[in-house]
């Protein structure tokens, strides 16, 4: 039975949304028989002064931890070196263990991965999966990062169309991103489409009335809109302090945001300088065992993602809102696979980022209607289970990997 290596700047115990999705398919791999590694670095998302051990196993997952600098995420320099030496500790560890027949799996964290896999899996004749959280570099151009303007984005951008025509597979998280995968030149039959799960056994919909953290932060009287998760560049949060000033006067209103984030601090700051701080509750990150809690606290939840990057990101926090059974409100442009699954389901609703009186309105009807609000929370639910099972996407991978091993074994018998 072929190898499967996988490639990620994070892995269990790390908790980051990237690394709880490989560890859980490596975790399920791995209790199925498969030889799994995993190729990482030594740190902690939120931390990276935390030092893991360079080689262990885990649920029987062989996990390298490779040598990096350790400026974390504060400063684009920073960041970007810590890129690089992960590039480099990796390049090396996978030259030095990738042998014919593998099967290479490359994430995006750190951006770009596929053009290593790519290269590697053709040196080693090793069948190789990109597996797309993100697009890079559309993201930093379009958010402004200045290193990857004009030559240096040009170039990115060559080498990445290179390696995904070159992937066995590109897994993605939904159509959209497969239909920006199809004008790089990447075939219909190099592209999957599995999405992201969560644990939606273990985040099931709490009845507010038997929620010990409506107790605990005093909101058993308010009408809890939520947010929980990164809250990054990639998602826009004007839209929502202005409609919490239109709904200044409706004191039940409460907005809770548990998380943390580049525009975390910013968002509360704004906050801070609009004088809606009795509007606002904002905590840390939940533990695991909390999550059903944290997620069933609000009555409904705000997702957000800027409308120029849909088809390059997905995020991963709809589906832990689908599992506590709660509405839905995106503010987003009405083009992307979060509108078109929100409004299939009739989950929830989608708002223009700037039309705060829209999204005003809409809090207002929720608020208004919780026999609405429940049957919305509900459907969302369904969805998931109809849909977006973790078994169901585990499922979906080892199929994957399945056909990629049988053609590996007939690429060594040639």
């Amino acid at each position: 039975m072929p190898r499967i290596i996988f490639v990620n700047r994070y892995f269990a115990p790390d908790h980051s949304a990237t690394s709880q999705i490989l560890s859980d398919l490596a975790f399920e791999l791995a209790a199925g028989g498969h030889d799994i590694h995993v190729v990482t670095s030594q740190q902690i998302y939120d931390d990276p002064l935390v030092r893991l051990p360079a080689n262990e196993i885990l649920h029987g997952v062989n996990v390298h931890r490779v040598p990096t600098t350790r400026f974390g995420r504060g400063r684009l320099i920073g960041r970007a070196l810590d890129y690089l030496s992960f590039y480099w500790s990796m390049w090396q560890c996978l030259g030095s263990m990738t042998r014919p027949g593998d099967v290479l799996v490359t994430k995006t964290d750190p951006p770009l991965l596929s053009i290593f896999g790519a290269l590697m899996a053709k040196r080693r004749s090793a069948s190789f999966v990109n597996w797309l959280q993100d697009i890079y570099p559309e993201i930093a151009i379009e958010l402004g990062v200045p290193l990857v303007r004009g030559p240096v984005g040009r170039l990115l951008t060559y080498l990445r169309d290179r390696s995904v025509r070159a992937a066995d597979r590109n897994v993605v998280l939904g159509n959209a991103m497969a239909t920006r995968l199809r004008t790089f030149g990447v075939a219909d039959e190099q592209i999957a489409v599995i999405p992201n799960w969560t644990d939606d056994r273990g985040i099931v919909p709490v009845p507010t009335q038997d929620n010990p953290l409506r107790r605990e932060w005093n909101l058993q009287n308010a009408f809890v809109v939520g947010y929980s998760g990164n809250l990054g560049r990639a998602h826009e949060f004007i839209t929502l302090l202005d409609a919490a000033e239109l709904l200044r006067d409706r004191t039940h209103f409460i907005f809770v945001f548990i998380g943390g984030g580049k525009h975390f601090d910013l968002l509360a700051s704004e906050v801070r300088r609009r004088k809606l701080d009795e509007r606002f509750r904002f905590f840390p990150y939940q533990s695991n065992d909390a999550l059903k809690y944290s997620l069933s606290l609000p009555d409904v939840h705000w997702i957000s993602l800027r409308p120029e990057l849909e088809g390059l990101i997905f995020p991963s926090k709809f589906y832990g809102v689908a599992a506590a059974g709660r509405p839905i409100v995106a503010i987003t442009g009405n083009g992307g696979d979060i509108a078109e699954l929100v409004s299939q389901h009739a989950c929830g609703f989608i708002v223009a980022p700037g039309a705060a009186a829209g999204l005003a309105q809409v809090l207002t009807r929720l608020a208004d209607d919780p026999a609405l609000c429940e049957e919305m929370g509900r459907r969302a639910r369904a969805m998931l289970d109809a849909q977006f099972t973790r078994h169901q996407a585990i499922d979906r991978w080892k199929d994957l990997l399945s056909v990629l091993s049988q053609v590996d074994l007939q690429r060594i018998m040639l």
